[in-house]
């Protein structure tokens, strides 16, 4: 590591330890913080063109911003969002518009989401509070350089940014992001690559050539399993483009991306079968001291793979971030409430009681409803989350699984259902990757399939037969799904088991329009329309559960 990159770390950890003992300093006083928070909102909001309209006040207290204002979705800033990017104002709320962020959720349409000065605020309070916790649970991590996984776009999209890259510092202030970038492993600039394949091979490149990794953040697991796979199937290529220190035939798409020289990598790549090995990490990132990925419900199993290729760091879960907000993150060996930065909601998921943050009990299951710097009010998470004993006042939580569902044809199959499903198998070896709700799934009928990922070495047929007849079992648990089924309208669970099915499920929905990065592993998934062209084959072939 180089000494830009100590000095960056040095000043960086002075300036981010006040944000760590601010967010324990205030712990035991959740209500009042949580009011000037919406107070701080209010008078924002009262100010900009939609607030008026929608006749919101500077003076409401809590209880009268709970009556007054309705719970919201995205779909209710759609069109005000539409406008607000075609004038380049700020109308959702008086704070200036810094950039817009694509996401993408379960479906396949994207969403603008509007980062303003207020929002960028509201997300430092938690990152600085993060990176603070960082240095302190894990000090060799400050010894190396850093990994932030960029969201990544879809090639198609790169026009539509504007020319921001989706930079994971960018939510850090000014200050502290230009600190952060002297500690990177990466430079911002491999997004300017002309492709997202480019890109990542901008960033494969990078890291395969700094010894002195000490952190990796990556959101999904299986997109850091997929880096790493990536590097063994580009091992050639990567040790070549080393050893030279240029591009070579990516050169013209790789304009404004500088090319780092390693030939200390390049022999050790040259030298590799290819076959990710935590043997061949620990010789290529000795320094490597931290892992943080998702690895709470479905992304569980990803997250032990991605261990188990990295086994030196010490692995820590993310908590619920989303690009709309941040819920929860890792402080303490805990995952409390990020109370300082936005406003927070919850709704009761079994009776639908909206709870203020300090009328939380251990135990509960609610769903999140954020009041953010970016203009959104009382707006639905499609998350579940059990609340958790307090760091002082401030509830910590356990992520549970998603709450949207899928009703084909009324069977009322919940994202719930299916992890609890997942769980229950006895999967022999295999990876579930997604339970998936299809509208044809064979003769042209609708139809559950549980999609694994298999030893290419085994026979596939038994381990579809044993998979689908349990899944078939466990779903007609549910009342409705065993009335669909008795009725005919829905063909028996089945299960299709290939040796690369996590990455035909990433290709398919990027496919349909979703964000690399934001990809995760659902335990539900609906797909709309025909079966995909590739799995049909094995889908017409694989044997159905007994009805």
């Amino acid at each position: 590591m180089g000494a830009g990159a100590t000095l960056g770390h040095h000043l960086l950890k002075a300036l981010v330890e006040p944000g760590r003992r601010r967010f324990a300093r205030h712990v035991s006083e959740l209500e009042s913080v949580q009011r000037a928070r919406l107070a701080r909102w209010l008078s924002a909001a009262a100010r900009s063109p939609e607030g008026q309209r929608r006749g919101v006040r500077a003076d409401w207290s809590w209880e009268e911003f709970a009556r007054q204002q309705p719970v919201t979705t995205y779909a209710d800033y759609a069109t005000a969002l539409s406008a607000q990017r075609q004038q380049r104002q700020a109308l959702l709320i008086d704070s200036p518009v810094m950039r817009y962020q694509p996401t993408s959720g379960s479906t396949s349409a994207v969403k603008w989401i509007p980062y303003t000065r207020l929002f960028l605020d509201e997300l430092d309070q938690v990152i600085t509070a993060w990176v603070g916790d960082l240095y302190r649970q894990f000090p060799n991590q400050g010894h190396g350089t850093h990994y932030w996984s960029l969201s990544w776009i879809p090639t198609a999209l790169r026009g539509q940014t504007a020319g921001d890259i989706n930079d994971d510092m960018k939510m850090l202030s000014w200050g502290k992001r230009l600190l952060a970038y002297l500690t990177q492993a990466a430079p911002q600039e491999i997004a300017l690559a002309e492709t997202s394949e480019d890109s990542l091979f901008a960033t494969a490149a990078w890291l395969a050539a700094d010894r002195s990794l000490g952190f990796m953040s990556v959101w999904s697991p299986t997109f850091g399993i997929g880096l790493l796979e990536q590097m063994g199937a580009w091992r050639a290529e990567l040790a070549e483009v080393l050893q030279r220190g240029d591009w070579g035939a990516r050169a013209p798409r790789m304009t404004g991306v500088p090319c780092p020289r390693a030939p200390h990598a390049a022999r050790l790549l040259a030298a590799w079968n290819g076959v990710p090995d935590g043997g061949f990490f620990q010789q290529l990132w000795p320094e490597l001291a931290v892992l943080s990925a998702w690895d709470t419900a479905a992304a569980a199993p990803w997250a032990r793979r991605l261990q188990g290729l990295l086994p030196h760091a010490a692995f820590q879960g993310k908590g619920l971030w989303a690009t709309e907000g941040v819920v929860t993150f890792p402080f303490e060996g805990r995952y409390p409430l990020a109370y300082l930065s936005h406003v927070y909601e919850f709704e009761d998921a079994h009776d639908g009681r909206v709870l203020a943050p300090w009328q939380l009990r251990t135990g509960q299951e609610v769903i999140p409803l954020l009041t953010t710097g970016s203009g959104f009010a009382r707006y639905r998470m499609s998350d579940v989350l059990r609340v958790d004993a307090p760091l002082g006042q401030v509830p910590c939580f356990t992520f549970l699984g998603r709450n949207d569902g899928v009703d084909l044809v009324g069977e009322k199959t919940s994202a719930q259902t299916a992890q609890a499903v997942q769980d229950s198998l006895t999967l022999d070896g295999a990876l579930p990757v997604t339970l998936l709700a299809l509208d044809e799934a064979r003769r042209g009928q609708p139809g559950y399939v549980l999609l694994v990922e298999c030893d290419g070495t085994r026979p596939r047929a038994a381990l579809e037969h044993d998979l689908a007849r349990q899944v078939e079992q466990a779903l007609q648990a549910n009342f409705h799904y065993k009335l669909a089924r008795e009725l005919g309208q829905l063909q028996p669970a089945a299960c299709v088991a290939l040796p690369h099915m996590r990455a035909i499920y990433l290709e398919q929905c990027r496919e349909r329009g979703m964000i690399e990065g934001n990809i995760k592993i659902e335990p539900l998934r609906h797909w709309t329309g025909p079966a995909p062209a590739v799995l049909r084959d094995a889908l017409d072939g694989c044997v159905l559960s007994a009805a």
